[in-house]
């Protein structure tokens, strides 16, 4: 079916009203975008300048606890130093429940 000249003559005089149309719903797109923009700004800039309320952390929020085993200035390295023993031996208990094989590392193959 081929176009004959008339259609032509009907379709470029509604060439500009489709372009027109086009231009429109890009602009409305554009300025849809522009305004979430602006209230995305506003509700950071009203987080910004608002006071939040504080979190309620219980009654021992206020306590200072004592952790450290020893007295003086390195009383609480002592008791890190106790943590990490602690992780160790749970990490050492860890490594004897695999299944090793005993050759494992211990041949090089030189065949290449």
């Amino acid at each position: 079916m081929a176009i004959q000249p008339i259609d032509l003559q009907a379709l470029f005089s509604q060439l500009d009203k489709v372009g027109k149309n086009q231009a429109v719903l890009r602009e409305g797109l554009q300025i849809q975008e522009g305004l979430q923009q602006v209230q995305v700004q506003k509700k950071l800039e009203e987080n910004i300048q608002s006071v939040n309320e504080t979190q309620d952390m219980g009654e021992d929020a206020g306590k200072i606890r004592d952790e450290g085993k020893g007295q003086g200035a390195y009383a609480g390295q002592g008791g890190a130093r106790d943590n990490d023993d602690e992780k160790d031996d749970s990490s050492a208990a860890d490594k004897s429940d695999l299944i090793r094989d005993p050759a494992l590392g211990r041949n090089i193959d030189i065949s290449g």
